[in-house]
This record gives C-alpha cells, sequence and structure tokens, in this order.
C-alpha cells in the first residue's frame, strides 16, 4: 500500500553531473533543487473504506488501458452502445466510436430514474447569506424547463451559447440544460471585461448569450448585465439575451433594462415552459463544450471538448480520487467559469450522484472565517480549493478557522498550481487536523480531467508533490529530444479519453502548440521531476522558468522555498532581465499578519532561500506587498510582475480582482529600486 518500491521505480537516465535531481541546462531540462522527504500514510481507517484501496488498480489499467476506460464507460447510461474504444491516429483521438448518450440524462435522469429523486444535488448559499437547495428530482425540471426555453429561441444541436453568470445554481442549470439538447456551451467567467466577452461570443460565433442583472463579490455588485450590453455591441451573432435575476437587493440597486425583442428575463421564459424534455442522442464525440483559456498571442483559445470520453473521465477521477460516498457533502471552490468548475462541480459530481455545495461570494466576506463557517453549517466532508487560498487562509492566521467544527472534514484537495510544500502542511495540520489525505491533482484546462494525482486510500503523499498518474494514464518526463529524463519537461504519452480535441476554428494552432514538440506526443508546457519514488513533482509553467547566468530554475521551487520561512504567507517569483546573469531573480512577498518587511528580514529570506535550495537561486530583488495581483479565480498574474520588476508599462489589468494592486506594487518596486 503507500510507495512505490524504490526497485520498482522507473530506471531514468540521469546526467553524469547530476546532484539528486538536479540536471545540465544544457539538455534543455529544469534544474530540481528543492526536496521534500515528509510522507504521510492513508490514516487505516480512510483506506478500509475507500473506494479504492488496491494499488493493483494501477497494474490492471497498464496491463489494458482501453479496457479499463470501457470498465469507466460501461457505468454510465447509453443509448447505444460504442462499437471501438479509441481510434488514434496522432494527434487526433477518438473514444467510444457509435456510443450514444447524453450528458444530462447521465447527471439527472439516471438517478432519480433509479429511486433518488429526493437526494440533494446543489446546496448553494450566496454571499449574503441566502441559500436554495435542489434535490435531483427539482433539478431535473428546472433544466427541463430551460432546455425547452432555449429551444423556443430556436437553439438546437450544434449551436454555441455563451454563458455569462455568477456563482448561481442557474448557471449549472444553463450548462446542463445546453447538453440536453445538443447545444454547445461557451462558459465565461463573470471576472471577464466586455472586450473579452464579445471576444469569446465572436469566436464560437454563439447565437444566445445567458447572463444575470449582476452578482455579488465582496460586498459589492458586479454588474453583468450592464457588461454584457457593452459586449453585445461588437456581438453581431448573437440574437437573443437571457437575463437571470439575482433578485433582493442586488436587482433593485442595479435596475437592469432589457432591449425589447433580444433581451428576456429567465424567469419569464421557464414560467409555463414543460418540466419534461427528452435528451437529445449525442454521439461520443459531439463536441460538448468551448472553453476559453489565454495563449501566448494573446488571442484566446477555444478548447474542444467532446462527449463520451469527457464524461467518462470526470466520472471516473470524481469517484476515485476523491473517494465519494452516499453521505458526502462535498464541496469545490473554483467558478464554473473555469475548467475545475466544469469537471469538479458539475459533471463529475453530479454523474456521480454527489451532494455539491456552492457558494457565490469571497472567502473574506463578511470576514476571513466564512469558508470554514460553511464548511460547519453544512456538513463539508470533502473540500477541494486552491494552493492560492491556502496561502490566503495560512496568512490570515489559525484563529478563523478554529472559530469553526471542522471535524466533518475527511478529505482535502488542491488544484491549479503547484502547492508549496509548507502551505500542505498548514493545510494538512489546521484544516485536516492531521486525520485528512490530501489530494494535491494536476490537470489543465486541456486535459479536462485530473491526469496525475494521489488516490487517497493508496497513496503515501510527499507535501508538494502530485505523486502518481491516474491509472490509465502514461505521463514522462522528457528533455527537448524527447529522451527520458528525471527532470525536465512533463509529457503525456498516449491519448486519454478527455483530452481536447482541437482548439475551436484553428487546428493548425492545436497541432502546433500541444504536438510539436515531440512526435505523437502531448506537452502541456510544464516542467516536472521524477523522484526515486516515481512521483511527479510539477516545477510550473516553462514560460515561468528562470535562466539565471545558465541554470534554468522553476519559479515554484523559490517560491516554496520563501513560503517555508515563517515570516511568508505567500510569494510570486519572476525573472528580470541582467547584463551579466541574463536573468536575476525578483520575488514579490506578501508576509503573515506581525512581521514587518524590514531590512533585516530581506536579507534573512535571501539567505533562506540559499540554504534551502543555493546561492544560485537566492532572490536579487525582494518587494514586500500586502497583496498580489491576482485574477478572481486566485491565479498570480505573474506576467504583470514581470512588467513591474522590469519598470515596464503593465499590460491588461481587466481581470484582475483588485487593479489597484498593480499601482501599489510599481510604487513599491520604485521605493525599493531608489
Amino acid at each position: 500500500m503507500g510507495l512505490v518500491p524504490h526497485a520498482l521505480a522507473p530506471h531514468i537516465p540521469r546526467d553524469e553531473n547530476e546532484k539528486g535531481t538536479l540536471m545540465s541546462s544544457e539538455s534543455g531540462s529544469l534544474e530540481a533543487l528543492l526536496d521534500e522527504n515528509r510522507r504521510f500514510a492513508p490514516p487505516p481507517g480512510f483506506r478500509d473504506k475507500a473506494n479504492f484501496g488496491d494499488p493493483a488498480v494501477y497494474e490492471r489499467a497498464s496491463k489494458d488501458r482501453e479496457a479499463y476506460w470501457a470498465d469507466w464507460a460501461a457505468q454510465l447510461d447509453w443509448f447505444e452502445p460504442w462499437h471501438t474504444v479509441l481510434e488514434w491516429s496522432p494527434p487526433y483521438a477518438k473514444w467510444f466510436l457509435g456510443g450514444k448518450l447524453n450528458v444530462s440524462h447521465n447527471c439527472l435522469d439516471r438517478h432519480v430514474q433509479a429511486g433518488h429523486a429526493d437526494r440533494k444535488a446543489l446546496i448553494w448559499e450566496g454571499e449574503p447569506g441566502d441559500t436554495r437547495t435542489f434535490t435531483y428530482g427539482e433539478l431535473l425540471e428546472e433544466v427541463c424547463r430551460f432546455s425547452n426555453a432555449l429551444k423556443g429561441l430556436g437553439v438546437g444541436k450544434g449551436d454555441r451559447v455563451t454563458i455569462y453568470l455568477p456563482m448561481i445554481p442557474e448557471a449549472v442549470v444553463a450548462m446542463l440544460a445546453c447538453t440536453r439538447i445538443g447545444a454547445i456551451h461557451s462558459v465565461v467567467f463573470g471576472g471577464f471585461s466586455p472586450e473579452s466577452l464579445s471576444d469569446r461570443n465572436n469566436d464560437a460565433q454563439a447565437k444566445v448569450l445567458i447572463t444575470a442583472d449582476g452578482g455579488w463579490r465582496r460586498g459589492g455588485v458586479v454588474p453583468l448585465k450592464e457588461n454584457a450590453d457593452e459586449a453585445l455591441k461588437a456581438s453581431p451573432t448573437i440574437e437573443h439575451c437571457v437575463v437571470v435575476r439575482r433578485g433582493g437587493e442586488l436587482s433593485e440597486q442595479v435596475g437592469a433594462t432589457l432591449q425589447e425583442g433580444r433581451d428576456h428575463w429567465y424567469h419569464d421564459l421557464i414560467a409555463d415552459a414543460s418540466t419534461e424534455c427528452a435528451p437529445e442522442q449525442m454521439d461520443a464525440e459531439d463536441t460538448m463544450f468551448i472553453l476559453y483559456t489565454s495563449g501566448t498571442t494573446g488571442k484566446p483559445k477555444g478548447v474542444v471538448h467532446t462527449t463520451g470520453g469527457y464524461l467518462t473521465q470526470v466520472y471516473a477521477t470524481t469517484n476515485a480520487v476523491f473517494d465519494l460516498h452516499d453521505d458526502d457533502v462535498y464541496w469545490c471552490t473554483a467558478d464554473v467559469g473555469w475548467i475545475t468548475g466544469h469537471s469538479y462541480i458539475v459533471y463529475g459530481p453530479l454523474a456521480n450522484r454527489a451532494q455539491v455545495m456552492m457558494y457565490e461570494g469571497a472567502p473574506d466576506t463578511p470576514d476571513r472565517g466564512r469558508f470554514w463557517q460553511l464548511c460547519e453549517k453544512y456538513g463539508v466532508t470533502v473540500f477541494y480549493t486552491a494552493p492560492t487560498a491556502i496561502r490566503a487562509f495560512a496568512k490570515w492566521g489559525d484563529d478563523w478557522p478554529a472559530k469553526s467544527d471542522l471535524s466533518k472534514l475527511r478529505l482535502l484537495g488542491t488544484v491549479g498550481e503547484p502547492i508549496n510544500p509548507e502551505a500542505w502542511m498548514w493545510y494538512h495540520k489546521v484544516i485536516g487536523g492531521e486525520r485528512c489525505p490530501i489530494v494535491d491533482t494536476w490537470w489543465q484546462t486541456e486535459t479536462g480531467a485530473i491526469m496525475i494525482t494521489p488516490l487517497p486510500g493508496i497513496t503515501e503523499t510527499k507535501p508538494g508533490t502530485a505523486t502518481r498518474p491516474f491509472p490509465g494514464i502514461e505521463a514522462k518526463i522528457m528533455n527537448d529530444a524527447g529522451e527520458e529524463r528525471s527532470a525536465g519537461y512533463l509529457a503525456i504519452t498516449s491519448p486519454w479519453p478527455s483530452m481536447l480535441r482541437t482548439v475551436w476554428g484553428d487546428d493548425q494552432r492545436f497541432r502546433d502548440t500541444y504536438w510539436s514538440k515531440w512526435k505523437d506526443t502531448y506537452f502541456p508546457g510544464d516542467g516536472a521531476k521524477l523522484d526515486d519514488d516515481g512521483y511527479f513533482w510539477i516545477l510550473g509553467r516553462v514560460d515561468d522558468v528562470l535562466n539565471v547566468a545558465g541554470h534554468r530554475i522553476g519559479t515554484m521551487e523559490v517560491e516554496s522555498a520563501l513560503v517555508d520561512h515563517p515570516s511568508v504567507a505567500e510569494a510570486a517569483v519572476v525573472g528580470k532581465k541582467h547584463e551579466i546573469k541574463g536573468e536575476s531573480i525578483a520575488a514579490f512577498v506578501t508576509l503573515k499578519e506581525g512581521y514587518d518587511g524590514t531590512d533585516e528580514l530581506l536579507a534573512e529570506l535571501r539567505e533562506h532561500v540559499g540554504k534551502k535550495i543555493g546561492a544560485i537561486a537566492k532572490p536579487e530583488l525582494i518587494v514586500f506587498s500586502a497583496d498580489l495581483p491576482k485574477t478572481r479565480s486566485g491565479k498570480i498574474m505573474r506576467r504583470l510582475l514581470r512588467d513591474i520588476a522590469e519598470g515596464r508599462a503593465v499590460g491588461d489589468t481587466t481581470t484582475l480582482a483588485d487593479p489597484a494592486v498593480v499601482k501599489r506594487l510599481q510604487e513599491q518596486h520604485e521605493a525599493e529600486e531608489g
């Protein structure tokens, strides 16, 4: 049960000058410098009840990957069976050819038909404290009503529908309604600007936009309809705009106006709609949704996911990674505007008949204990959040979670970026009470579902590593030449069910971005290392790699070393041009409460990094900041930090939660440089 024995771990060639997992920069690989050896076995009580407690699942999956995935797919309802599990013509994969199914049916109807109509499906709370709950039977009826309303607006199979909503139940209803009638949804995060929204409308040639009059965020109103109106001035393909009334004080404050003929209130459309709507029979390879993700060219990439393979893998990973049982209350804190919300708020959990907690607002409104109060109030047992959030919680101090009863939590998860070991340890001790396994998951918008992760009833974890590929996933670490190494670039070497099929309207970009580095191998764009136990350590995006005096150093390792210091809550590291070294390291550091950014602490932090990693990794510049520039999903915008570090005009800040952070950082940086 536990770690792969060393004798069974992969034998990966190492460079002659390698120390531990250190690699020569000449090989085009990252140098992996930070070691972590604390280990945590699954608690016996957890392991005994886990959905997966037998390590033989890895061997079974590797012996016959197609049969393994077919077994998972067979647990779903199919209108027609598939005749071929996989057709692979690199870089194009087709899964479950000939099979027909419907996502909405698998998330709702089959549970209702099995006698679970009264089981809670969605447990929702708004930021002001208003609550709503939907059973599976009630959610099915609401989805059918809105499916019929969309049909009434002329939406049919293959039409694109943009969803631009806050974290309210109607967002889930809209997504499921689209899948029910075969429409392709494009969910746009509610924090995006009107220009970003119109860009996505136009790229997808969307027919209908679904939005709300507004949403709550940190006590303020996000004016979604106002933004939508601006976007629609430059969205010629949109024929109808459906508007959800958020209700209460917000709706009174916003006072949204509707354009006659184009705009429709959601509640009016569904008022007389039938609660019956037969699900469209979709081919396994029919497009299910488009989700736009940032691209290096500035033009967003419309990642395309299809129906059968995507649903199979999100169903499988939700079941195995989160170890869901009938009495669990599951909460993923992401937004449905991101892939995590698609896969692990909506489709994976509902396909597993989970009781899904959903929250509209920020974790610090009305105070910094809000998440923990919600965990206690709703008896949350499985909690999945981002390392950025965990570092913020740690910065705010142990007292906030201590005010709430977190004893029902039994499994914790992380998603979105590599987690620093010390943030992992804080999560383990303070939130998990040292009793909850932590599943540190690596995956992407493009992969659709979790790819590398512990299985909580099997895997012995170490802080900071995503451990092993999920059964049925094949991953390696390679250098530029495609040779297997212990540190370098992460590579996915065989197709997987939930993989992206193309970039919407730009197949060449799909090939160039993901499949041009090596032959028939997917390049995720992340650096990684492999330890002696066969565990994968994700080192961050290769475009976030620092090249300091010929040494290629992952930003995550320097950030982890900084966060390891007791004074540091969060750190973001970027490269800064240097005449001699090529690049020097600039660190933006947020301190825990009670610490001051003195010259003495600055020197101490530089020495601490030197001790943890090596002198080459010492930051040349450290800027203390109360906040870092983050999107509303919690991702640090390192691009803006690079602009600040090099004294350039900063780029677009429209997606930031607080654009004023950038101005404050610029002023602090100028003071430091001065």
